[in-house]
């Protein structure tokens, strides 16, 4: 059997790995064990936090929307289910931007959710 040797293929490997781990502070971008550890915690969070950004951007949408509902006399809840039993499809971002840049809008459709059906 022939020998192989391995230094070509592992310094490819680490300079991969050190490139990837570029600004990160300290042992982390410059030793290839440190590095590889670190960019493995950052994948899972980048994985993870993908996730999260969409329920953290969602939470913040339902804010503006549930405040400027208060100010026409309804609660987030009774506000959507109003807009939902209306048949208007508009998702929670555009409300949110209808609450704080256009209140006339958002008072019309406050008032459609808040009629009797």
């Amino acid at each position: 059997m022939s020998r192989v040797k391995r230094a070509v293929t592992a310094q490819r490997r680490h300079k991969t790995i050190r490139a990837l781990a570029k600004g990160y502070r300290g042992a982390r971008s410059k030793l290839s064990k440190s590095a590889n550890q670190a960019l493995i915690h950052a994948l899972a969070y980048a994985y993870r936090d993908r996730r999260t950004r969409k329920r953290d951007f969602r939470r913040l949408w339902i804010q503006p929307i549930n405040a400027a509902a208060r100010q026409h006399g309804l609660n987030y809840n009774q506000f959507i289910h109003g807009l939902q039993t209306r048949g208007v499809e508009l998702d929670r971002k555009s409300l949110a931007e209808l609450a704080v840049y256009n209140p006339d809008e958002f008072a019309r459709l406050a008032a459609m959710a808040a009629a009797p059906a």
